[in-house]
């Protein structure tokens, strides 16, 4: 990203493609001022849109969702180009998002329905919950799932009869924008979903400019200048932050469907989700067969821009810097790579990488890596398994592998949710609540 000004132009920034380099786009880099505008409109829109019934607005969210699906390869080829991932993940972005999208319109009524509840000792009064809006909600998105992430905020909010401003990442602000364009084109009350663009700047303008509530994904040294901003203000916040997700396999799990689920785990979107799996805890009796596994489904994952790839390249270029020195402090310190590594890193492209020999007190193993790094330790059992696991300032995702009480094991793993015998997956199902524990944040997105 670069942000310049030239003679009598606004400024702007460049939007450059990860596996290229090549600029791709341009948006504004909107002021206090802009930012300040577009929340004043929104709060105005807010009362139109607020007063529809659940019907109503069901009905809306459903024209903007089939505008999003007629843009479907364009809102793909936008995430693919200023992101980095390949295209076909790029469309699953794309789908899952209309998936939430739909839930959202579908379910709103049901979920905010006036509740009547007991009344107590006071039996003579009828005592009834009764949901509004909050009127106009913040988001200030990411750049790995520049989609799919904020629509687990922007897509609720809506259709809890809230109007959105959303902040894109400067890395990835073009899918925003077009997404603001098809809701222009398809929700009939203007203003509805609005798109501001710009740095650290804008996003602390948009916290300052009076919402009602601000939903941040993003890191937790980030979240933590949110919170002290919106705090000035008493504004509530939502915190979607980092992970150092683990995953633990048993001595009865089924090593082969563990060693495929944790190399997509760890390498999918080239490492770079908020729920990859960046530590791995294997049972002695089958660590042997699951690394072999691993390696064998790493290496035959490829890296870069062309249509073969299964990853792309770092979006970010200074999460190579921070990638490069986890991978270097583990080498450092005994650890042994069995495949890609730090010597395998060429500009932005980091290849898949398996760690063995690892301690829990390398950095690799205690702090969020967000690259294709997969670093296995071997355990005696699932209980030191899961004393490892939980020892760690994250608690957003998490796995457990195997069958004899694994029920029991994914309860006491310290996350905000835990898949059994699978990865990941629970971000795609509109009904689960999606969030975390720690410092992996508060406050939940996704179901109701």
């Amino acid at each position: 990203m670069v942000s310049h000004e030239q003679a009598g132009l606004d400024r702007v920034i460049e939007v450059r493609d990860p596996n290229s380099g090549d600029i791709v786009g341009s948006v504004p880099d909107q002021g206090p001022d802009e930012v300040e505008a577009a929340v004043a409109r929104a709060r105005v829109a807010s009362r139109r849109w607020g007063a529809l019934s659940h019907d109503e607005r069901r009905v809306e969210l459903v024209h903007f969702r089939r505008g999003l699906a007629r843009h479907a390869d364009e809102l793909a080829e936008t995430i693919h180009r200023e992101n980095g991932k390949p295209l076909v993940d790029a469309m699953s972005e794309v789908m899952l998002a209309l998936n939430h999208l739909n839930h959202a319109a579908h379910r709103a009524k049901k979920a905010l329905k006036d509740q009547t509840v007991g009344a107590g000792i006071l039996a003579n009064f009828k005592a009834t919950v009764h949901y509004l809006p909050l009127g106009v909600v913040g988001v200030i998105g990411p750049w790995n799932y520049p989609l799919f992430t904020p629509f687990g905020s922007i897509v609720y909010a809506l259709a809890a009869g809230n109007c959105v401003v959303f902040k894109p990442s400067e890395l990835t602000p073009l899918v925003g924008r077009l997404v603001a364009e098809i809701a222009a084109d398809t929700i009939a009350i203007p203003d509805v979903f609005q798109v501001i663009t710009g740095g650290g700047m804008a996003g602390a303008a948009l916290i300052r400019a009076g919402v009602d509530k601000i939903a941040f994904t993003g890191s937790a040294a980030t979240g933590r200048k949110v919170m002290a901003e919106a705090a000035e203000r008493l504004t509530p916040v939502l915190m979607e932050l980092g992970g150092k997700d683990a995953m633990i396999v048993q001595a009865d799990a089924d090593v082969r469907k563990a060693a495929e689920s944790a190399v997509f785990g760890a390498m999918t979107n080239a490492g770079q989700a908020c729920v990859s799996v960046e530590r791995a805890y294997v049972a002695a009796e089958v660590y042997d067969e699951f690394v072999d596994r691993v390696v064998d489904e790493a290496k035959a994952i490829k890296c870069g821009g062309d249509a073969d790839c299964q990853i792309g390249a770092i979006t970010m270029g200074k999460q190579v810097d921070i990638i490069r020195r986890h991978l270097e402090d583990a080498v450092a310190k005994g650890a042994k790579v069995l495949c890609g590594g730090p010597d395998a890193i060429e500009g932005n492209r980091v290849p898949p990488t398996v760690l063995v020999d690892v301690t829990p007190e390398m950095t690799v193993m205690k702090v969020e890596t967000f690259g294709p790094v997969l670093p296995i330790l071997k355990v005696k059992d699932a209980e030191q398994a899961l004393r490892l696991a939980n020892d760690s300032d994250y608690g957003l995702g998490g796995a457990v592998f195997g069958n004899k009480g694994i029920r029991d094991l994914a309860e006491r793993l310290s996350s905000g949710m835990t898949s059994i015998n699978s990865v990941i997956a629970f971000a795609a199902i509109p009904n689960l609540p999606f969030g975390g524990v720690r410092e992996s944040g508060f406050g939940r997105i996704h179901g109701d």
